[in-house]
């Protein structure tokens, strides 16, 4: 497994790999990696001959205020994940490397970012399309990778790939769960013990609106509500947001039919998680 910095170098490596008519897995990541980023990994090992994990932690995707400075990274870990997954190469380029003295450049859309995350993130998502088209570009793959827990980032990727027409098969793979439900995160590395005993609750609260649409709930806000009333029994929520939108274009609906998004951010304590139920 090689490890690069450079746009160049990683670039040329892909596209010689390409020459010999090797299929390329990317996995774009902003490091510290989990059980997550490994299904995902291995996603990637089985579809393709050659994988590539990116590890940048983005700068353009925070906002002020937030956790730029305090995101966990730890290099020498995730290489160790990713040599034991079969991962080919890491592109790890400093951000220097990826936005130079006098960048100007951005990639934007409307309507998908505008709701959910977008709402408390106005800059995130323009951070994260202006990345993710330069990762494309410089690591020219066949698929790249995404986890369902950024359903919004998903969707977004997805019609961002469509809109500009980059020659690429979005993958989106399912959450992995601690064995008590809360999604795998590298932010829950932030909780205290007991902030993260409480923490359950957005996936307990989810698994209840589940329930709910199983035996014939069929009324968005009814769901919404029945979330909103289980979050509120848990003493260190505070909720950002609790949201029922079409997946196809994160706007909100009036009945739970076609591609469904439920959606929710919440704090616990200082700390912001991300849970979703994606119902096709």
């Amino acid at each position: 497994m090689k490890i690069s910095g450079s746009i160049k170098e990683t670039r040329q490596q892909v596209k010689e790999w390409k020459k010999q008519g090797l299929s390329v897995g990317l996995v774009p990541t902003m490091g510290y990696l989990h059980e997550g980023h490994k299904s995902l990994i291995d996603r990637a090992r089985k579809d393709n001959d050659k994988v590539v994990v990116s590890i940048f932690v983005n700068p353009m995707q925070f906002g002020p205020n937030e956790d730029l400075e305090t995101y966990p990274r730890d290099l020498e870990r995730d290489s160790k994940i990713c040599e034991d997954g079969g991962v080919d190469l890491i592109f790890h380029p400093e951000v220097e490397e990826m936005y130079g003295p006098d960048f100007h450049g951005f990639v934007d859309m409307t309507v998908l970012p505008e709701k959910l995350c977008g709402a408390s993130r106005p800059v995130h998502f323009k951070g994260v399309q202006t990345v993710v088209a330069k990762l494309f570009h410089i690591i020219p793959a066949d698929r790249a990778y995404f986890g369902q827990k950024d359903a919004q980032q998903l969707a977004i990727i997805r019609r961002m790939v469509i809109d500009l027409d980059f020659d690429i098969e979005i993958i989106g793979c399912p959450i992995i769960r601690e064995e008590d439900g809360l999604a795998k995160s590298s932010r829950n590395t932030y909780l205290s013990e007991e902030e993260r005993k409480q923490a359950v609750i957005l996936n307990a609260s989810l698994e209840e609106a589940i329930q709910a649409i199983e035996v014939g709930e069929k009324d968005a806000e009814k769901v919404k509500e029945i979330i909103i009333n289980k979050l509120e029994t848990c003493p260190l929520a505070k909720i950002d947001y609790v949201e029922v939108v079409s997946f196809d274009n994160i706007q909100p609906i009036d009945k739970i039919e076609g591609a469904v998004l439920i959606a929710i951010a919440v704090y616990i304590g200082n700390t912001r998680l991300i849970d979703n139920r994606i119902l096709m």
